[in-house]
């Protein structure tokens, strides 16, 4: 089925458009199946097969009804007035759909109002939330000096990433395959060691393996935790590129669409024109690119991508999307005007935090590959850092784990069926023999056993 994700770009017959967007999943499902099981086109049906996928994952994404979120807004926002979730909701700032024809909001609906609305923060009655993103600009705004001072950084990291399948989806005594993702050893990772497994590995992909994981193959056995401890250095050396030492001619490598995300679309390819006009300096149009996503794409969480069939589409007509989103758009962007990008991904782990992140890089002869995170570069915008909001393009903070170096590549080990998320792997993957586990079925921790500076 990994394979079959281009065909998320064969429009949905309209009438199961409609029912779908109403929020009748249900309803859309029987459809579906009646469909199948007539003489249709083989591209149509491949299509209706993912989408049957894609509905068992959107609903669970929206717990809050629209009295629970005005609910949890009370108890989160100081004077909160209920006409206000009535502004966030028609100014598209609360991610939402239709459930049987009722509002209901994405579980990170208030994180979202809070990380991307200074406004709202002020306002948080839970003021250590905005403590601890204080702390992380400070963090980021200390590496980014020393960094630019020395001229490189070097970071130890010593991880620990384990998975627990959640009591429900427990199979105990069937087959099941567990993927742990590690980072794999290119740009700047350096000196990777794997110390420890919970049990002998099914499988470790090779060190440049594009989604590089350990894949373990065993019996289930009950409440069972599946982990790997690591340890690697991060080397970041400073970038500051001029436009005008830029060559002429640049290279041709990754520059091509990947159906169905990264695709040049008239409206992108229009766009493009738009942020780059005239300009034929390879360097001077990815900072535009970059500017201009780091200031009209306004970061947002929003349902899981495997529930997106056009990924860059979304975020330039919708004007929001989160790290990844916004690092597909600068890529495919980029390619379109001629710049080589790719994707790289993984893991933002400081002494605060370790989370996930995804972000780009792109290529810029004589300097080589260069970073861009537009989700970070957004944040210092937003916030007034203006010395930050430059250095993420061109450059990374230290504090990164990439896990994947290619975006929609398959496993070394393939499951055989669609992953919880099959363009990116940051959380790793469970299957057994007939499914594979989504995100509310297992549970992945990385946990920052040791980060120091060397």
């Amino acid at each position: 089925m990994y394979s079959d994700l281009k065909y998320l770009e064969v429009p949905l017959p309209e009438d199961i458009q409609k029912i779908k967007w109403y929020g009748d999943f249900n309803t859309v499902k029987k459809i579906i199946d009646r469909r199948l099981q007539a003489d249709i086109p083989s591209a149509l049906k491949k299509r209706l097969e993912l989408e049957k996928e894609i509905i068992s994952r959107i609903p669970e994404q929206y717990p809050y009804t629209w009295e629970q979120a005005e609910e949890i807004l009370h108890k989160n926002i100081r004077d909160f007035k209920d006409e206000e979730l009535e502004t966030f909701w028609q100014n598209n700032m609360a991610e939402w759909i239709y459930i049987n024809g009722k509002v209901h909001f994405h579980s990170l609906f208030l994180e979202n109002l809070f990380k991307t609305r200074p406004y709202l923060a002020e306002r948080d009655l839970h003021p250590e939330n905005e403590n601890e993103r204080t702390a992380n600009f400070r963090l980021l705004d200390q590496a980014v000096n020393d960094i630019k001072t020395a001229g490189k950084l070097q970071y130890y990291f010593r991880i620990r990433s384990s998975i627990k399948i959640s009591e429900q989806a427990q199979r105990i005594g069937e087959k099941v395959q567990v993927h742990i993702p590690v980072p794999v050893e290119y740009a700047q990772v350096k000196n990777f060691k794997l110390l420890s497994t919970s049990l002998s590995p099914f499988y470790i992909a090779s060190s440049d393996y594009p989604q590089r994981t350990i894949c373990f193959e065993t019996v289930l056995q009950k409440n069972q935790t599946f982990s790997a401890e690591y340890e690697f250095e991060t080397h970041m050396v400073y970038q500051n590129p001029d436009p005008s030492k830029v060559f002429d001619a640049q290279p041709t490598f990754y520059t091509e669409e990947l159906a169905p995300h990264i695709h040049f679309t008239p409206y992108l390819k229009m766009l493009a024109e738009e942020i780059t006009g005239r300009e034929t300096n390879a360097l001077i149009k990815a900072r535009r690119i970059y500017d201009y996503i780091t200031t009209h794409i306004l970061y947002s969480f929003v349902r899981s991508y495997s529930t997106i069939e056009d990924i860059t589409s979304y975020a330039a007509a919708g004007l929001k999307g989160d790290c990844g989103i916004q690092a597909l758009l600068f890529i495919t962007l980029c390619r379109i005007a001629g710049i080589p990008a790719r994707w790289q991904a993984g893991l933002y782990a400081t002494p605060l935090h370790a989370g996930s992140h995804d972000w780009a890089q792109f290529y810029i002869a004589p300097y080589g590959w260069l970073f861009a995170d537009c989700s970070f570069g957004g944040a210092a915008k937003r916030n007034g850092a203006e010395e930050r909001w430059n250095y993420y393009f061109g450059n990374l903070d230290p504090f990164r784990i990439p896990l994947a170096a290619d975006f929609q590549h398959d496993f070394a080990v393939p499951g055989g069926h669609m992953r919880n998320d099959p363009y990116d792997n940051q959380n790793g993957e469970v299957s057994y023999s007939d499914k594979n586990l989504t995100t509310e079925e297992f549970i992945s921790e990385t946990k920052a056993l040791q980060i120091k500076k060397i």
